[in-house]
Order: C-alpha cells, then structure tokens, then sequence
C-alpha cells in the first residue's frame, strides 16, 4: 500500500520506517528542509536503538523516501498518516492542536480518490470530529475518511513495540476503511497481534487513559518507596510481592524520580483539562501529576542530606540526564529538576550522558559536561545516579574512592545493592530501601 508519513519527529520516523519495512511504499513528510536533507544522508534527528539501519535499509530498497512538500504523496497515498508534535499548550496545559489541524488542511487540498487520514498524533477525545469537518469543509468533493490510529512505542524499545505490539488500536466505524487499516497491519495480524477496533472518539481516549494508568502505577510505587524509608521497608521487594498479582503486575513498579518523557507528563495533563472541561474531573489524574511535580525535586533534597545538609560549594557528579535509558529525549527528565535545584542551593554539577548531553547544554548551560562517569565524578563531593544506563551499572568504585573527595552515592534509580556499596567505602543513599 501507498503510505505518506506527515511528521518525521519520534512516532512518524519510527512507524514509516516499520511500515515499509513490511513493504509498504512510504513517504515521510516535513516542513523542516533540514530534517529531510540530513535524513537523505542517513543521519537521524533522534536516537533510538536500531532505527539508523531500518531506515537505510528501506531506503537502498526503495520502500522509504522524505520529502519535504506533502502535495504529491497525499495525492498518490491509500493512508496518510497525521504524526505531528501535539505539546502541552502554554499557559493552560491543553494539547495544542494547532499542527494537527494545520496538517489537514494541507492534506484537505491534496487528496484524490478514497484516502484514509490517520491520526496517529495522541490527541485529545473528539479531535478526529475536527480535522474531518476541517477537511470536509476544505474539500466537500473529497472522498476520505478519518481513523484514530493511537501509538503505544516506548522509547528505546520503540521498533520492537511496532513489530511486536501487544494491541493496535484502530477507531472507525467506515468499513472501507477498517479494509484499508487492516491491509496495512496485515503483516501483525498474520503474527496474531490483536486489532481492537473501536469507535474513533473510544480510541483517542484509550491512549491518554493507559498513559495516566501508567503514570499512576509509577506515581503509586513512589509513595510506597517513601513510606519504605520511613518504616523500615523495601519498596523492591513490595514492588516484587504486589507484581506477581496478575491483577496488578510487575511493569512500572520501579520507585525513582519520578516519571518524565514526551508522553506521560503532557498526556496525563490534557486529559486533566480535558475531563475539567467535560464537568468529570479525574482527581486521582490530578493527584499523580501533582506527586511526580513535586518529586523530582525532592530527591535533590536526597543529595543535599547526603552532603550533610551543607550544599554550598561543593561538588556533585550526576550521571544521566535523559528521563530514561536508550533515548536522547531531555523532555520533562527528572534531571531537569533534579540539576536545578542543586544549583539553586550552592552546588557544582558535573554530568555524563551517553546520549543526551547534546540537547542537555540547551536546557542546563551551567552545568559542567564531561565524556564520562569518571571524569564527571574526579572531586566530587557526592555521586548521583538519575538514570539507569547500562554504562553506570557496573562502576569501579574503587577507582571512583581515589578521585572523588568523599565517598558517596545516591542512587536514584536502586540499581546497587547497599551491601555491595558499603563494602566499597561508600556511604549510599536509595530510594525506599534502608
């Protein structure tokens, strides 16, 4: 089938390259000449695991190309996909649906013959009603219908859950439409990935309540890791002893920092002003994202109290910056907060990234950046571990005890076993364990 991608960021990129990896034509659209130009040449505008050679391959076969006008592949596609950023609106917390909107426009002008427009951009209930009366009123001549098409990728892992999902998710009542999703998902199907077909207005609204179902769970264990502490508890084993409840399971109950991303933060929040707005507010929505706020900066209250509550003038080693491994995303990262407020009390931070340092400088130009965990930790005060790379997991403390100028380290993410770092000399700090 004939693909246009309208949106190269993280879910476009991603799910045009899958497509034709299954052998779909694709086109992947966007505005941005830069974007397309350095995609030509192979170079990719985010990091994921794998993506680069999906991409080059699909290419040199000819399945996948870019462009930067969206005229020609609107009018020769069966699918156009809608993959444009939809961020938390300024000032009241919305979804801004300005590029969505905008996209159907243009896509209005373009279309010829039976075209399914797919939002696959998370979008608040009720928007695929908009962008089809925005293209019906554009093109009353048009012949098209408009299916919610939500993504369920986790970054890092993003082409493994397109290729392996536990459910696609498909919102339409037209039949030919749900023949053309069909056909295009047929490769899943054939793998017995379920298709869950629903209404349109149902299946934007699946999105944004697993999101939230998530962020609570996350939200939940780190309430119950602040309990742990305080009672003499370990949240991993409570979070191991509620996990094997099939009713409940194990994914997100890891106590940290809190969560942060391109998903949960906005998502949790439009779908806050969204129930406002229908007269339902959701409190228990609005209690998890107000917990995950104030958390982030609580745990540099962790690192204040392993600098025995005298910050100022010294020197703290943060490892890990983006808000989760194998991924460059900065995007609401508990290290934002977390760096922030050290600073705020006095500290120097000096920080290692694998791969986020890059967007990083932008957001925290004090910050000293460093080409790796050793060389952020020489005369450091204290060692912070905020995100749970690879790299970090297997760390020479004694080579750390002879350059830092004390030993300590606050793990942020409980990926050392307090016998071990003690054992090393090093005073340790966790979460929700003691």
């Amino acid at each position: 089938m004939r693909v246009a991608m309208i949106g190269t960021g993280y879910v476009g990129l991603v799910s045009g390259a899958c497509f034709a990896d299954f052998g779909h034509q694709v086109v992947c659209v966007d505005k941005d000449a830069g974007k397309i130009a350095a995609l030509e040449r192979g170079v990719m505008p985010i990091y994921e695991p794998g993506l680069e050679d999906l991409v080059a391959n699909n290419v040199k076969a000819g399945r996948l190309s870019f462009a930067t006008a969206l005229a020609e592949p609107v009018q020769n596609a069966d699918a156009v996909f809608i993959a444009v950023g939809t961020p938390s609106r300024r000032g009241d917390g919305h979804a801004d649906l300005s590029y969505v909107y905008a996209a159907a426009r243009e896509i209005a002008a373009s279309l010829s013959g039976y075209t399914v427009v797919v939002t696959k951009s998370t979008v608040p209930v009720g928007t695929g009603d908009e962008v089809e009366r925005v293209i019906r009123e554009a093109r009353p001549d048009a012949d098209f219908a408009v299916v919610s098409n939500p993504e369920f990728l986790r970054e890092g892992a993003a082409i493994s859950d397109f290729k392996r999902p536990d459910r696609i998710v498909v919102g339409t009542e037209d039949p030919r439409a749900r023949e053309v999703m069909a056909e295009l998902y047929r490769p899943l199907y054939l793998n017995a990935a379920p298709l869950l077909y629903t209404q349109r207005r149902t299946s934007e609204l699946i999105k944004y309540a697993a999101n939230a179902f998530l962020a609570m769970k996350i939200t939940f264990i780190n309430e119950i890791a602040d309990l742990c502490e305080q009672v003499g508890a370990n949240v991993q084993e409570v979070a191991r002893g509620i996990g094997l409840d099939n009713r409940i399971g194990s994914k997100f109950l890891h106590a940290g920092p809190g969560y942060g991303g391109s998903c949960f933060p906005k998502d949790t929040q439009a779908l806050v002003k969204t129930a406002q707005d229908a007269g339902v507010p959701l409190r228990i929505v609005e209690t998890v994202v107000a917990v995950n706020d104030v958390r982030k900066r609580a745990m540099a209250r962790k690192v204040i109290a392993a600098l025995g509550g005298a910050p100022r003038g010294r020197t703290a080693a943060v490892l890990g910056l983006t808000f989760k491994p194998n991924t460059d995303d900065m995007r609401d990262s508990p290290a934002l907060a977390i760096v922030t407020a050290l600073e705020d009390a006095g500290v120097t931070v000096r920080a290692f990234d694998p791969e986020g340092m890059e967007h990083a400088r932008a957001l925290l130009p004090n910050v000293t950046y460093c080409e790796g965990p050793y060389q952020a930790a020489e005369g450091a005060d204290v060692l912070v571990i905020v995100t749970e790379w690879d790299a970090f997991r297997a760390l020479d403390f004694a080579r750390l005890k002879t350059i830092m100028n004390q030993p300590a380290l606050v793990d942020l993410r409980n990926i050392y076993r307090p016998d071990d770092v003690a054992k090393a000399g090093f005073t340790y700090t966790c979460v929700g364990r003691v």
